[in-house]
């Protein structure tokens, strides 16, 4: 039955429809979410609360990027295909384009805020600890979970998280989220 309504709930996810408010999250999913919550608290910095919106962003992501992301030298992994119930864009990596991504939790499921992702991506496959190490050792990927350099004013309310095959992405954001991710287990 669990699996049942895990492919249910993810099939509802990946078409866009909003039947299921309360994305869950999979076990390598909660994982690394605790093992950020883990870090910021050795910073001194207060947990974020899983937000079901931000999640379902990063679950919808980490598909997009599993099944359309091309590394072309222009488009980073920030960016979004033609292939989703989303408007496409390009994120260069000059950052010009950096509103296409920070819209997306917005014109996806409607929260309320501008959304802030860091993206990891391995050919061997990625899991929590990898994932949340590769971030660490990015200084801008890093001071989005600390709260430092350009991001040291924000105050995390809300953050999703999205694991799947090659590719790993969370999202904050600085506005609450009534709804929170549950565990799929």
């Amino acid at each position: 039955m669990k699996v049942i309504l895990a492919a249910f709930s993810f099939l509802f996810l990946v078409t866009g429809a909003t039947l299921y408010a309360q994305p869950c999250l999979t076990t390598e999913e909660k994982k690394l979410y605790d093992l950020i919550m883990a870090y910021r608290r050795t910073n001194k910095l207060p947990a974020v609360p899983l937000s079901a919106k931000l999640t379902q962003v990063a679950k919808a992501h980490v598909q997009d990027l599993n099944k359309n992301y091309e590394d072309d030298n222009k488009c980073n992994m920030h960016s979004w295909s033609k292939k989703g119930d989303w408007s496409p864009c390009c994120y260069t990596r000059d950052h010009a384009e950096a509103a296409c991504m920070w819209n997306k939790p917005k014109e996806i499921v409607g929260y309320e805020g501008n959304g802030f992702e860091i993206a990891h991506w391995s050919s061997a496959g990625v899991n929590a600890k990898t994932s949340l190490s590769g971030w660490q050792g990015s200084a801008g990927h890093n001071a989005v979970i600390i709260n430092s350099g350009i991001w040291k004013d924000m105050q995390w309310k809300a953050i999703g998280i999205g694991l799947d095959s090659e590719y790993s992405v969370v999202w904050f954001g600085a506005e609450s989220d009534v709804e929170t991710a549950v565990s799929c287990n």
